[in-house]
């Protein structure tokens, strides 16, 4: 079997690259911005003030939606759009789990080398 043809084992921190995937565009963070305001936005609201179209808001929601940081529901012919704050308080855990690892990992490392 060839490496191309070869299935990949998920990755352990799979969520955690797709959120940072998602967090890594500058007009991404600008729509959570947006959204943080706490109010469900339309495209057209998400749109307002900036010199996106209608289409690049839509793929960038996409790639926040699949992220799970944005969902959407439909409100008449609308879809309004909300920021999701479990999987950002999910990954600030993570964060601070790492931070603490490198904290020890530095402690450790201090320790030997004053040895």
């Amino acid at each position: 079997m060839s490496r191309r043809s070869a299935k990949r084992a998920p990755e352990p921190n799979a969520p955690q690259a797709l959120l940072f995937a998602a967090l890594g565009n500058r007009t991404r963070l600008a729509l959570i911005a947006k959204l943080g305001a706490g109010r469900p936005s339309s495209i057209a609201q998400l749109t307002a003030g900036t010199r996106l179209t209608r289409q690049a808001v839509t793929k960038h929601l996409r790639a926040l939606q699949r992220a799970g940081i944005v969902r959407s529901a439909r409100a008449g012919r609308e879809r309004r759009f909300v920021l999701e704050l479990q999987p950002i308080e999910e990954m600030q855990a993570y964060l601070e789990r790492v931070s603490r690892q490198w904290d020890r990992a530095l402690l450790r490392l201090k320790a030997f080398v004053e040895d």
